[in-house]
């Protein structure tokens, strides 16, 4: 009997990606397999129902009931875990640290899940990395989207009126979404600064024309990814870090670390008991209005983070309410 492979359309806010494009659709009828998919599922990927040969289509409660296997690209709802059947497979971006209550309905469910943004780094499950390729969309929008929201040129100008000095760009995290974003940044002619906790990464920076910041703080980890910093560490990176972002005009933050989320949260409150004006009124900071615009700028680049959602769930559910009234607060 073939397996039934089903794809819902995605329902997440500002979630435009589908699980199946049509290639692949049909590498799985060519399997053996039968698709489900459900009307419209790829509309938003600019894929219509058109272009998928040899697909069933249907509703989603009617895919939910006959697949044996449900490939998505954000987690499934708790609604869609208890609308699958028992003993399907889920596999997709699952965010599991950041949805207990997600995993214990699949396991109440006798649901296996595999979560496509924990394949080992390894060459052998190379084909199977989904997350490179987001994140490196994610680290380029970052950059274009601080750059329309940068009031002034990335590149140098030299005009008749004068010379437009490069804007400075502070990226951190170097994995592939910060690669990508030093990249573009440079190709738009900024001069670019960039860190991580990882010091091998420290040679990639470089071949990108970029400045590798110094820290003294090095946070080597299994399998190429970093280990959590102590709060010594911590005090040590930040020090040094407080010097680079009041003279960057863009700050991007690609970081996938365990503590992202813990180091997103204190920049964003320090930055927001500044925009509250909590220093004493004695002693106005002169520098607050370029440091407003400094927030807003560091604020455009988690919106694409936001907006990719590769795998921050815990991010975005924790920092994206303070993000918005951050904007506005700046806008107004």
């Amino acid at each position: 009997m073939a397996v039934v492979v089903g794809v819902l359309t995605e329902t997440a806010a500002n979630e435009t990606r589908v699980a199946v494009v049509p290639e692949i659709a049909a590498k799985l009828r060519a399997a053996g397999a039968t698709v489900l998919m459900q009307r419209g599922a790829g509309d938003a990927a600019h894929f219509p129902d058109g272009q998928y040969a040899d697909v069933t289509f249907g509703a989603a409660a009617d895919i939910l009931a006959q697949a044996d296997v449900i490939l998505k690209v954000q987690p499934p709802s708790l609604a869609e875990v208890g609308a699958v059947k028992t003993g399907a497979v889920i596999i997709g971006f699952m965010q599991a640290y950041a949805r207990p209550d997600l995993v214990r309905a699949l396991r109440d469910r006798r649901i296996t899940s595999f979560a496509m943004e924990l394949v080992p780094r390894i060459s052998r499950a190379q084909s199977m990395d989904a997350l490179s390729s987001q994140a490196a969309v994610a680290g380029y929008k970052a950059v274009l989207i601080a750059a329309n929201t940068l009031e002034k040129f990335l590149p140098m100008l030299t005009t008749a009126a004068g010379t437009i000095r490069p804007a400075q760009v502070l990226v951190i995290g170097a994995g592939v979404a910060g690669l990508q974003a030093i990249a573009t940044a440079k190709r738009l002619g900024a001069v670019v600064e960039a860190y991580d906790v990882r010091g091998a990464t420290r040679d990639q920076v470089k071949s990108l024309g970029a400045k590798f910041v110094e820290t003294g703080v090095s946070a080597e980890g299994a399998g190429g990814y970093a280990r959590e910093l102590t709060d010594e560490e911590k005090a040590k990176q930040q020090a040094v870090l407080d010097d680079q972002q009041k003279i960057a005009d863009q700050e991007i933050h690609l970081e996938a670390l365990s503590q992202q989320v813990a180091y997103d949260e204190l920049v964003l409150k320090k930055m927001q008991d500044q925009l509250a004006g909590e220093a004493p009124a004695s002693t106005p900071d002169p520098a607050l209005d370029s440091h407003k615009q400094q927030v807003f700028r560091l604020l455009a680049g988690f919106n694409a983070r936001l907006s990719a959602n590769i795998g921050y769930g815990a991010y975005s559910d924790s920092l994206s309410d303070l993000n918005s009234n951050l904007m506005q607060r700046l806008i107004d």
